[in-house]
C-alpha cells in the first residue's frame, strides 16, 4: 500500500518541463546622453495633475480617462484576459459531471418506470506540468495586457496635454493678430491723413494697407486652426466635436524648475511598454513547457459511479475506475514542429523586449535634448521680441515725428509681428517636449 501512495503522490507532484523564466541581462548605460541632472529622482515619478497644473487641462484628462475609446477598449482587453486565464486555470482541476434520467413504459401487466443516477469524474495529471505553463502563460498575458492599459493611459494623458497646449498656442497667436490688426488700422488711418495732407505719399498708403490686410488674412486661417484642434481634442476625449474650455493662457502654463531624469535602470519597472514586452516574454517563455509536454504521455482517470432503481427491483449501484495513459506515437512531426514554433515565437518576443528598452533610451535621449535646446531657444527669441518691440516702438515715434520714412516703420513693425508669433511657437515647442519627456520616462499611468 505504501509504495502505491507514493507513486500516486509522485504522479500528483509531476515535474514542469521547459525552461523556467529568468529576466534577460541587459546592460544599461550609468546615465542618459544629455543628462546633466545628476539626480536619482525622475521627472516620470511626477503625478500629471502636480506636472500639468491647470484645473481645466486636468479635468479634460480625467474625461479622457474615463469617456476616450483607446482607454476604453484597453480595459476590455484585461476582462478577456482575465477570462482566458480562469478557462485555462481551470484545466487543472477535475471536471465532474452528472445526469439524472427517468423512463416509463406500458407492458401488459402494469406499467413499467425506472430511474438512473449517474456522476462521471475525469482528471488528466498534470504531470509535464503543461497545464501549469498555460497557466503561467495566461497569467503572464494578463499581466501584459494590464500594462497595455498603463500605456494606453500614460499615451493619453501626454496627447491631451499636447493638444492643449497646442490650442493655447493657437489661441495665443490669434490674439496676437488681432492685436497687430487693431494697431496697424489705427497706423492706415494715420497715414491717410498724413497722405491727405500732403506730408507723405500714396505709396505709403498702399504699404500700410498691406500690413492691413496681412494681419486680416491670419485672423480666419487661425480660426479654422483653432475649431481643428478643437475637434481633435473632443476626439481625445471620446466626444463628439465641441467647444473646448480654456484655464491657464501658454504663456502662464507652469513649467518645473528641474527636469531631471533619473537612472535609467529604473525604465525597466516605470516603462508600461517595457513592463508590457517583458511579460509577452514570460508568456512565450511558459508556451515552451506547453508544447514540451505534449511530447510526453498524457496520463488521465475517469471514474463513473451511479444507481438505478424501478417499480420492479431495488435500487442498484454500479461503480468504474479507468486509467488511461495516451503516448504520442506518430503525427509527422507535428509535436517537434509545434516546439520549434514556440521556441522562436520566444526569441521574437526576446528581441522585442530589448528593442523596445533601445527604443526607451533613444526617446528619453532626444526628449532630453529637445526640452534643453528649446528652452534656449525660447530665452533667445525671447531677447529678440524685446528688441524687435522697441525697434517698432521706436522707429513709430520717427515716423510720427517725420524723421523716419514709412518703409523703415514698415520693416520694423512687420519684424515685430513675426517675432511675437515665433516666441508663441518657441513656448510651445518647450511645454511639447516636456510632456514628450514625462512620458518617455515612463509618467503619467499611475492614478
Amino acid at each position: 500500500m505504501k509504495p502505491l501512495v507514493l507513486f500516486l503522490v509522485f504522479v500528483l507532484a509531476g515535474c514542469t518541463v521547459g525552461p523556467n523564466y529568468q529576466r534577460p541581462r541587459v546592460v544599461l548605460p550609468t546615465v542618459y546622453r544629455g543628462d546633466t541632472s545628476s539626480s536619482a529622482s525622475s521627472l516620470g515619478d511626477e503625478k500629471w495633475w502636480a506636472l500639468f497644473d491647470d484645473t481645466v487641462l486636468q479635468q479634460l484628462v480625467h474625461t479622457a480617462l474615463t469617456q476616450n475609446y483607446d482607454a476604453r477598449i484597453a480595459a476590455t482587453r484585461i476582462l478577456q484576459a482575465q477570462a482566458r486565464l480562469g478557462i485555462t486555470r481551470a484545466d487543472q482541476f477535475p471536471d465532474i459531471s452528472g445526469s439524472l434520467s427517468f423512463s416509463a413504459q406500458k407492458i401488459p401487466f402494469g406499467k413499467f418506470a425506472a430511474t438512473e443516477l449517474q456522476a462521471a469524474v475525469s482528471y488528466s495529471f498534470d504531470f509535464w506540468g503543461r497545464y501549469r505553463r498555460a497557466t503561467e502563460a495566461a497569467r503572464a498575458t494578463l499581466l501584459a495586457s494590464e500594462w497595455n492599459q498603463r500605456t494606453v493611459i500614460s499615451t493619453l494623458v501626454s496627447s491631451v496635454a499636447a493638444a492643449y497646449f497646442q490650442l493655447r498656442e493657437l489661441d495665443l497667436e490669434l490674439e496676437i493678430s488681432q492685436r497687430t490688426l487693431v494697431s496697424r488700422r489705427e497706423s492706415l488711418s494715420l497715414t491717410e491723413t498724413l497722405a491727405n495732407g500732403g506730408a507723405t505719399s500714396l505709396l505709403d498708403v498702399k504699404q500700410a494697407q498691406q500690413l492691413v490686410e496681412t494681419a486680416a488674412a491670419a485672423v480666419p486661417l487661425l480660426q479654422r486652426e483653432i475649431a481643428i484642434a478643437e475637434d481633435t481634442l473632443s476626439d481625445l476625449l471620446g466626444q463628439y466635436p465641441s467647444d473646448i474650455a480654456r484655464g491657464k493662457p501658454l504663456t502662464e502654463q507652469p513649467l518645473p524648475p528641474t527636469v531631471p531624469a533619473g537612472l535609467p535602470s529604473r525604465l525597466l519597472e516605470h516603462r508600461p511598454d517595457i513592463q508590457e514586452a517583458e511579460q509577452n516574454l514570460v508568456a512565450a517563455n511558459a508556451e515552451i513547457g506547453v508544447a514540451r509536454a505534449q511530447l510526453f504521455p498524457d496520463i488521465s482517470l475517469t471514474a463513473a459511479g451511479g444507481g438505478a432503481a424501478s417499480g420492479l427491483s431495488h435500487l442498484g449501484s454500479v461503480y468504474t475506475l479507468t486509467p488511461a495513459l495516451t503516448q504520442p506515437i506518430f503525427n509527422a512531426g507535428r509535436l517537434r514542429a509545434n516546439v520549434r514554433l514556440s521556441e522562436a515565437e520566444q526569441q521574437q518576443q526576446l528581441f522585442t523586449y530589448q528593442q523596445t528598452i533601445q527604443t526607451a533610451l533613444r526617446e528619453v535621449s532626444d526628449a532630453l535634448a529637445g526640452y534643453q535646446r528649446n528652452r534656449e531657444s525660447r530665452e533667445h527669441q525671447e531677447l529678440l521680441t524685446a528688441a524687435a518691440r522697441d525697434a517698432s516702438g521706436l522707429s513709430d515715434m520717427r515716423y510720427r515725428g517725420g524723421a523716419a520714412s514709412y518703409l523703415e516703420f514698415l520693416t520694423n513693425e512687420t519684424n515685430f509681428f513675426s517675432s511675437e508669433l515665433n516666441l508663441a511657437r518657441a513656448r510651445l515647442a518647450e511645454r511639447l517636449s516636456l510632456v514628450q519627456l514625462y512620458n518617455s520616462l515612463g509618467g503619467g499611468w499611475e492614478q
